[in-house]
């Protein structure tokens, strides 16, 4: 058994990479082209289509979150992870 950290307040891994699993189809290939394109930007290059990917996913994350395919959670994950965004709490 893989030895894992745990928050003491939640109870929860550490590792959230947990709320990556079971995401539909559509979701991976979006974020697949947004790993590719951060790829290309963080190399140095202009990636010319990076706009494009970044609202591709933005738009199939809140997809999937309206449609309760991943919960909020998951969908806040996702965004801070691959889209570089931050959670303002005070919403």
């Amino acid at each position: 058994m893989q030895n894992c950290a745990y928050d003491p307040e939640t109870g929860l891994p550490l590792n959230r990479e947990y709320l990556e699993r079971g995401l539909p189809p559509y979701l991976q290939t979006s974020i697949k082209r947004m790993c590719d394109s951060w790829f290309i930007e963080d190399s140095g290059q202009k990636d010319y289509h990076w706009d494009i990917a970044w609202c591709e996913l933005n738009a199939d994350i809140n997809a999937a979150e309206t449609e309760q395919e991943i919960s909020s959670e998951q969908a806040w994950y996702l965004r801070e992870k691959y889209l570089r965004m931050k959670r303002n709490d005070e919403m």
